[in-house]
């Protein structure tokens, strides 16, 4: 098959199936790892499709106002949402009041805090209980309890949170853009975001690779407002807006 063919057939692939991985293009077109990966970076860099950790996604459809449950969330990119919270744990130090967003990567976060000697306030329910459970201080924000993503939002929510001066905040995205920002599809849920985001003295972005590009209905905070933890990224423009953590490029174990 000649390069151009190739080129064209996993554009094709990918727009039909909306995200493939390396391994599975490897199998559909007979060719090796090494020349997939190629063609992924060339169609890339041409705008043709979306590259991301191990596969590449369609670029066709990066809006979305639909939202997966957490147990549906809980399934998806595994293995990177782990590396992510990993090493976001690994920077929460002793004596810190720390802010932490209700979402499926965030709950990696917890499940890795090693530092009790901290004050957490958290709008994540599952995310209380653990840290309960774990032995932390920690405290819940009021408000009305949104089922698909299991956080507390609302006017309430909002309100008490303008009492605190945290001194980091990690929190959840459904989609992070070049010209939208950071967004998420429910407008109250946005409204909490950007409420914590603004008590916090450093505030992170928990991100894996599957968010970049996307857009979803409600902007809550830009790219620079947050330093960005993912696994890697190829899109040199967002280095460009904010700092990118790269945590493929770390010794996690080094960090805890």
């Amino acid at each position: 098959m000649l390069t151009q063919e190739r080129h064209e057939e996993i554009c094709r692939i990918v727009n039909d199936k909306k995200a493939v991985t390396v391994t599975e293009l490897v199998k559909l077109l007979g060719s090796s790892e090494s020349t997939i990966r190629r063609d992924l970076n060339y169609l890339h860099d041409k705008g043709k499709i979306k590259k991301v950790h191990g596969g590449a996604t369609s670029l066709i459809n990066n809006y979305t106002t639909r939202e997966d449950t957490v147990d549906e969330k809980a399934l998806l990119h595994m293995e990177e949402k782990e590396k992510i919270g990993r090493y976001a744990a690994s920077l929460i130090e002793p004596g810190e009041l720390i802010y932490i967003d209700a979402g499926t990567t965030t709950g990696c976060l917890v499940s890795n805090i090693k530092d009790k000697d901290c004050i957490y306030v958290t709008n994540g329910i599952s995310h209380a209980k653990l840290l309960g459970q774990m032995g932390c201080r920690v405290f819940v924000i009021p408000g009305t309890i949104r089922g698909c993503t299991e956080a507390i939002i609302g006017g309430e929510a909002n309100d008490y949170l303008m009492r605190y001066n945290f001194t980091k905040g990690f929190f959840g995205v459904n989609g992070i853009s070049l010209e939208n920002g950071l967004t998420t599809p429910d407008p109250d849920e946005a409204r909490t975001k950007t409420a914590a985001m603004s008590r916090c003295k450093q505030c992170y972005v928990l991100a894996d690779s599957s968010k970049f590009r996307i857009v979803t209905a409600v902007t809550f905070g830009q790219p620079e407002d947050a330093r960005i933890i993912t696994t890697t990224l190829e899109e040199k423009q967002f280095k460009l807006k904010t700092e990118i953590v790269e945590v493929d490029q770390y010794d996690l174990y080094s960090h805890i």
